[in-house]
């Protein structure tokens, strides 16, 4: 099996695991990661028919790597994280000819919600805590909202973008973002397992074929959320708040 910088993957017969892995557990969102994850997932034949997705157990993931943002600006590059191969990666997740299934530990932030929200089962143990922090450095998750609303609603996902402040995993059951939660979250994992291996993969593609058409709102807002990204990220206000939290480790109300 390939070798990555990023992620770690193993495969167990028909289920493919796959750990985010950037870091030393810090896993937050760079470029090498989309371009890993995206190449494992269309590596992916007929045989898979379960993708794990599955992050540290004190971090799932916490978003955008602001250090790289903080580089490409000093170096007059575009200030973002390739909003269209990341918006795609997520759509794979949400639309591949496959179950795929968040196992979530720990904290998970900002874009780490775009991973979440795009899976289409999200298992989490009880310590998970979950969050969108971008409105405090004057951006917000055009790219993430998509696949957020379409999982928990509009208005609980309006919500979380406006108060910025974590939920624990009972709020997250409640409002529909997480589907099952343990406190072993790898046996309950587990036990989903046993079920979803017996399911046909052929019925299962068709029946993803046939719900993306159900609810169409990923692919209708594509174009509206990339091109949003990239007009927060060029803003020079704010690349100087992820300047300054980079280089002096202050938040912009600090």
């Amino acid at each position: 099996m390939e070798r990555y910088t990023s992620l770690s993957v193993r495969r167990d017969a028909s289920v493919l695991f796959v750990q985010l892995d950037v870091a030393a557990g810090r896993n937050t969102i760079t470029p090498t990661l989309i371009a890993e994850l995206t190449r494992v997932l269309k590596a992916c034949d007929a045989s898979v028919s379960v993708i794990v997705l599955e992050g540290a157990p004190e971090v799932f993931c916490v978003g955008v790597d602001f250090e790289t943002l903080h580089a490409r600006a000093r170096a007059g590059q575009a200030v973002d994280v390739e909003p269209e191969a990341l918006y795609a990666l997520w759509q794979q997740l949400a639309e591949g000819p496959w179950v795929s299934v968040a196992h979530v530990r720990g904290r998970v932030n900002a874009g780490g919600v775009g991973f979440v929200a795009a899976c289409d089962l999200v298992i989490a143990d009880d310590a998970a805590v979950f969050s969108l922090s971008e409105l405090l450095f004057g951006l917000f998750p055009a790219c993430v909202m998509p696949f957020l609303v379409r999982r928990m609603g509009f208005q609980r996902a309006h919500y979380l973008t406006l108060m910025t402040s974590p939920i624990p995993v009972t709020q997250a059951l409640a409002w529909g973002l997480v589907d099952a939660s343990a406190a072993n979250s790898q046996d309950l994992v587990r036990k989903h397992l046993l079920r979803l291996r017996r399911l046909s993969p052929t019925a299962v593609a068709c029946y993803k074929a046939y719900m993306t058409k159900v609810n169409g709102i990923i692919g209708a807002l594509q174009e509206e959320a990339i091109a949003a990204n990239r007009e927060m990220f060029a803003e020079p206000d704010t690349i100087a708040k992820i300047a300054r939290y980079v280089e002096e480790g202050l938040f912009p109300w600090e």
